[in-house]
């Protein structure tokens, strides 16, 4: 775990750059995230990266099967709105854990 200034904030994050603690995670935070990614924010952005972090203080295990089937976007549409890893980097950006099912 390490300290990390982000958005003007210090946080702690994981090797891999994502959040410890979901209670630092704020817009800001994600939008200078998915900047270093190469990702604009939208609107749906913020639907999907809500969603995720609804389910996973649920207790609920993630999927880009499950996210396909939230009724916010479909399997292509999560991966138009997060290339290269769409399940990973929403995660990143939303500021929960790693999914199991992410390599």
């Amino acid at each position: 775990m390490a300290l990390q200034t982000i958005a003007g904030a210090q946080v702690n994050v994981s090797e891999e750059g994502y959040l410890e603690n979901m209670e630092q995670w704020n817009e800001n935070i994600a939008k200078e995230i998915a900047g270093e990614i190469g990702i604009e924010l939208t609107e749906k952005h913020f639907e999907v990266l809500n969603y995720l972090r609804e389910k996973t203080e649920a207790g609920e295990s993630l999927t880009i099967r499950k996210v396909g089937k939230s009724g916010i976007t479909d399997i292509k549409g999560l991966y138009k709105l997060f290339p290269k890893g769409p399940l990973k980097y929403s995660s990143r950006i939303a500021g929960i854990p790693k999914p199991a099912s992410c390599v």
